[in-house]
């Protein structure tokens, strides 16, 4: 783990810390690589509960109620099915935050539609939601480390603003 990443989880747990809310992950191509990340950081479970790596459709559909239909029209590549999966970890793992990502890691399976490197990453609390679509390149390894690293910047600013939005309306 970089210098980088690891900052990066400490600041999320930090942030989490700060809120007093707990965090999840639910993860497609990183494979728990975002989990791994934070659970590197020692006293990581006060915030972080637990992550579910739902590599195939099915598990999407079991493990995180992401709808079939949402596959079916939009794939397991998409903002839709990113969303679906925070909103999954969140309840499945009765945790007030969750990151999501799923994406063409290469270095097959990617089409002109979905093109290898398309990573979609999706953050969910009680104060909304926020998703990126990325175009990350690189091999295999490198699309996984640059979307994990995006997973937990995308997390650092959604509970920053969400700390910072709490602060102004509590003065």
């Amino acid at each position: 783990m970089t210098g980088d990443e690891r900052s990066l989880a400490e600041a999320v747990l930090e942030l989490s810390r700060a809120r007093g809310w707990t965090l999840a992950t639910a993860e497609s191509c990183t494979g728990g690589l975002v989990g791994a990340r934070l659970t590197e950081v020692p006293g990581a479970s006060d915030a972080y509960v637990g992550g579910i790596v739902a590599y195939s459709d099915d598990v999407k559909r079991a493990q995180l109620a992401v709808r079939a239909e949402t596959l079916r029209e939009h794939g397991a590549v998409s903002a839709e099915t990113a969303a679906e999966m925070a909103t999954g970890a969140r309840r499945a793992l009765a945790t007030d935050v969750a990151v999501a990502v799923t994406g063409v890691a290469g270095p097959g399976s990617g089409t002109p539609d979905k093109p290898v490197g398309l990573v979609y990453v999706t953050v969910e609390s009680p104060d909304g939601d926020s998703t990126e679509r990325l175009h990350l390149e690189g091999d295999r390894q490198a699309i996984r480390a640059q979307a994990t690293a995006a997973a937990l910047r995308l997390l650092r600013r959604h509970l920053t603003q969400t700390l910072t939005n709490t602060y102004d309306r509590d003065r």
